[in-house]
């Protein structure tokens, strides 16, 4: 058992009240933490009455046994040294009426969330209260949006964290350093993604396979490592429910003229989502995809030289077009409600979908009619 272990399982233990915040310090050969001194040099406030220690962790029964034994007699636990391993320092929650309770306090993962449409849900959901982490590859945008969230004076935290998701290694050391910086993992939100459009004739097999491993693998590995964390907070607090979503498309409803690469990968999410749903489900892990309408305000479709307005244009998908503005209005004549889907759009149906407890498996249209379940 490692401190990687121990910290979600802290976590919910002393969540009883409330999602609390955790930040994990393991010892080094430069520096100790296991004692109320090594906590002291991190925050002197910290006393020995709001310090617990743990000692001799061989299991997770342990931990929860030797914490709830030592809560008996404190009001509030401001730090857990673990014996041999590090300390774990707790943020309580802060009471307020202006963030969402849907929402509140818990650990949200945001894949590809440094700008675009992911950057609009972080931005969101952030403001409803979550401590949200960017994941992102794009190091510099993903640290700007983490200063423009934490800069807003809210309790909750905001952390970057660079990850390529078509990496399992990288997506294993995002879920870690998630756990280390604030505590565990309530929600991850699949959403980073690639599209190159073209024909069976333009597609090459380096590009398909990219988007591939990006789109569709991609998930497998937040699904794979963000549940493992999931499971274990799940032993701890059985009533505490955890959500995997991908952001898929309504591509993943029906075929994509020219388009097949991304519209396959997307299919295939769906098929993982149904099959996630199943395994996950006991562990109060719920998995459901939600499949937006075109985003035509984000830089995927409106990108001055590689929007999807762009490489549609020069594809000849929309027989007729000459300009960009007659791609964009041929897609929006295809919408009843008359519009491209926004980021409001979609926050709304992952409220949803982490708000309700019995729903899993699901694919959610947000198209404004554009495609409806059959």
């Amino acid at each position: 058992m490692e401190l990687i272990d121990i910290i979600p399982v802290v976590r919910m233990v002393l969540s009883a009240d409330g999602l609390v915040c955790c930040q994990g310090f393991l010892n080094t050969s430069e520096r100790e933490f296991d004692s109320l001194e090594g906590v002291k040099g991190i925050d002197n406030s910290i006393t020995k009455a709001d310090c617990v220690e743990l000692r001799d962790l061989d299991t997770v029964e342990d931990i929860v046994q030797q914490l709830k034994e030592q809560l008996l007699n404190r009001q509030e636990v401001k730090a857990v040294v673990v014996s041999d391993f590090g300390a774990i320092l707790v943020d309580q929650p802060v009471e307020t009426s202006q963030f969402s309770p849907v929402v509140e306090g818990r650990i949200i993962i945001v894949t590809g969330g440094a700008q675009g449409f992911g950057g609009g849900v972080a931005e969101e959901l952030f403001a409803k209260g979550a401590h949200i982490v960017v994941a992102d590859l794009n190091e510099e945008v993903g640290n700007a949006m983490v200063c423009k969230l934490n800069s807003q004076g809210q309790s909750n935290k905001a952390l970057f964290v660079k990850v390529n998701v078509g990496d399992s290694g990288s997506v294993c050391r995002m879920i870690e350093q998630t756990v280390i910086h604030l505590g565990g993992v309530d929600a991850i939100i699949s959403n980073a993604g690639i599209l190159r459009a073209g024909g069976l004739e333009e597609m090459d097999a380096d590009t398909f396979e990219l988007m591939t491993k990006v789109n569709y693998s991609g998930y497998f590995y937040c699904a794979k490592h963000a549940s493992q964390v999931m499971k274990l907070q799940a032993q701890i607090a059985p009533r505490h429910f955890t959500d995997i979503i991908q952001i898929n498309s309504k591509s993943g409803l029906k075929g994509s003229n020219r388009n097949f690469a991304y519209a396959g990968g997307k299919f295939g999410g769906i098929g993982l989502t149904q099959s996630f749903a199943l395994e996950l489900m006991p562990h109060n892990i719920k998995v459901n995809s939600i499949c937006p309408g075109n985003f035509f305000d984000g830089p995927l479709w409106s990108d001055p030289e590689n929007g999807l307005f762009v490489q549609y244009l020069k594809a000849g998908k929309v027989p007729g077009a000459q300009t960009i503005e007659d791609v964009q209005a041929h897609y929006e004549k295809q919408v009843p409600a008359g519009r491209g889907c926004r980021v409001k759009d979609v926050a709304k149906a992952i409220l949803y979908v982490i708000d309700q407890e019995y729903e899993t498996g699901q694919a959610i249209p947000v198209t404004g009619g554009q495609e409806m379940l059959r």
